[in-house]
């Protein structure tokens, strides 16, 4: 009889499920101060900084600190340096937990499928065996294919 193949075989003991999740609190918590949320409308419509743009607004930064005669009276240089720094350090942050999030997403997308894989294996079986009158089969058939 063939088995399945099980890559995810993993269980978090309680306490470090726990731990984990009130650091997540923890940083959650630290960094609520300083972070803002967006509407849709508000993302869809701002001005965004991307990769290729973070030279120019270093350079700027640059130039306006030493130049300042030359960018218009209402220009801060100092708010567009604080900018410019939050930028990096959100942006060091947003990495870790990008690779965290991708991490998890992928062991429970991973766990999920043999789950659902292993289930669709016992349903089949117990189709078959609905179909060939087996005791009790068609009742948990029944059951199980208003779910699917």
């Amino acid at each position: 009889m063939k088995t399945l193949e099980n890559i995810v075989s993993i269980q978090i003991p309680a306490k470090d499920f726990e731990l984990a999740r009130k650091k997540l609190q923890e940083v959650q918590k630290i960094l609520h101060p300083y972070l803002i949320t967006l509407t849709p409308e508000e993302r869809k419509v701002i001005p965004k900084m991307s990769n290729r743009s973070v030279p120019f607004v270093e350079k700027v930064s640059d130039y306006a600190k030493t130049n300042p005669e030359l960018g218009p009276a209402y220009l801060d240089v100092e708010e567009l340096e604080i900018d410019l720094q939050s930028v990096r350090c959100l942006s060091q942050l947003t990495q870790q937990v990008q690779t965290i999030r991708s991490s998890l997403g992928d062991t429970a997308m991973l766990a999920g499928s043999e789950a659902y894989v292993a289930s669709l294996a016992y349903y089949n079986s117990v189709k078959g065996a609905s179909k060939l009158n087996i005791a009790g089969a068609k009742s948990i058939y029944d059951d199980l294919k208003t779910t699917l």
